[in-house]
């Protein structure tokens, strides 16, 4: 059994954050609902990457919202809006990323779903909260990334702005939002009330800094200085620390104890850096040091040899190469869900693990209103 199993979420929720939330909650065996607009269903059905469509949706839809129900109703509707109360009345989660003030609009804001069923669990996603200067702006991933200073944290000093190649603010704000709702659904274990759950795209990115922030904070204020040495990978950590070339490929170094890598690779780093704060301070000259004596060996053969003392390193692997690799396929990472027309879709299990069990579902994304009519009988709607 799941942990969250007999747990019943509504998703009035579109796009990536809060659907990802949902998913994970899906994963962990809570019944997750969907409720979309008739016959096209949520607008994320329609925003792929790569530009690629299964079964008349986005796959990047279908990646968020397997093992999950659909249920179509029209919040405009009268009789549709009084279906959807009746099943606010036996959820235990709901949960919206609309703009602020839509769901005041139609008469479900958490006041009012709190007076249909006073142990809900209310959770918001919002761009940037409900307040200031931005509340209204799209709380979309680039401009949130933009806005949050994150994207002057990789790549050279000199390279400009440098957004993360994913959908960071999306993915770390869904992991917050299942935080808050678990917590929030402890506490009404033990008070049987109910709770409002509010994240934001901004506040999210804001925290996944939270490291380079306090610094920031408490170092005068001076900014990050990225390196002058292509492959750094810490604004603010020393040498060795980034991604180097070698003969044939690449290799990234960890932190570690530099005199112990100079020796291993056979450049004397004790005499003229002695001190570890020498390391912070003349990162860019050590790193050009380490990376000229890099490229006169192969991957494998640095590898032996910095593993064989303890060196923390590693090759750097494509998707083909990291994908194929055993260390990959020992994980279980990849599950087959069975798509509504019979074929079938390839993509990652929950990376969640109960009492050793791994947690797979063969459940596809649902096409719109796939189960109103079951829901609406089930829930006595009707």
């Amino acid at each position: 059994m799941k942990p969250l199993e007999g747990l019943l979420v509504l998703e009035f929720s579109q796009f990536m954050a809060a659907p990802t939330a949902g998913l994970r909650l899906a994963d962990l065996g809570a019944r997750v609902i969907k409720i979309e607009r008739p016959v096209k269903g949520e607008a994320g059905r329609q925003i792929a990457i790569r530009n690629i469509f299964v079964n008349g949706d986005s796959l990047v839809f279908h990646t968020i919202n397997r093992n999950k129900e659909s249920y179509a109703a029209d919040l405009k509707d009268a009789d549709d809006l009084e279906r959807i109360k009746k099943l606010i009345a036996k959820a235990d989660v709901i949960t919206h990323n609309f703009r602020p003030g839509v769901m005041e609009k139609i008469g479900l804001d958490y006041e009012s779903v709190k007076a249909i069923n006073s142990r809900i669990i209310y959770g918001v996603v919002t761009g940037y909260g409900t307040k200031g200067p931005w509340a209204l702006r799209p709380g979309q991933d680039l401009l949130i990334q933009s806005l949050s200073g994150l994207a002057y944290l990789s790549d050279t000093n000199d390279a400009g702005p440098v957004p993360f190649g994913l959908a960071t603010a999306d993915m770390i704000c869904g992991a917050h939002f299942v935080q808050g709702i678990l917590a929030a659904l402890i506490k009404r274990a033990k008070t049987n009330t109910s709770a409002l759950v509010e994240v934001s795209l901004m506040e999210s990115v804001l925290d996944l800094q939270f490291e380079v922030i306090t610094t920031y904070l408490n170092d005068g204020g001076k900014l990050p200085q990225r390196s002058s040495v292509k492959g750094n990978g810490h604004a603010y950590l020393s040498a060795p620390y980034g991604i180097y070339q070698t003969k044939d490929n690449y290799l990234a170094l960890a932190m570690g104890n530099l005199h112990q890598i100079g020796n291993v690779l056979g450049i004397d780093l004790s005499e003229d850096y002695p001190d570890k704060s020498l390391w912070f301070v003349h990162r860019d000259e050590i790193m050009l040091l380490i990376a000229g004596q890099l490229k006169k060996k192969i991957t494998a053969e640095w590898l032996n040899k910095l593993q064989s003392e303890g060196i923390w390193c590693s090759e750097v692997l494509t998707y083909d190469q990291s994908l194929q690799h055993e260390g990959y396929r020992v994980l279980g990472m990849q599950q087959e869900v069975i798509l509504p027309d019979g074929g079938t879709l390839t993509t990652t299990r929950c990376p969640i693990r109960i009492n050793g069990e791994k947690l797979y579902s063969n459940v596809a994304a649902p096409r719109p209103g796939a189960q109103t009519e079951e829901i609406n009988h089930q829930f006595n709607l009707v």
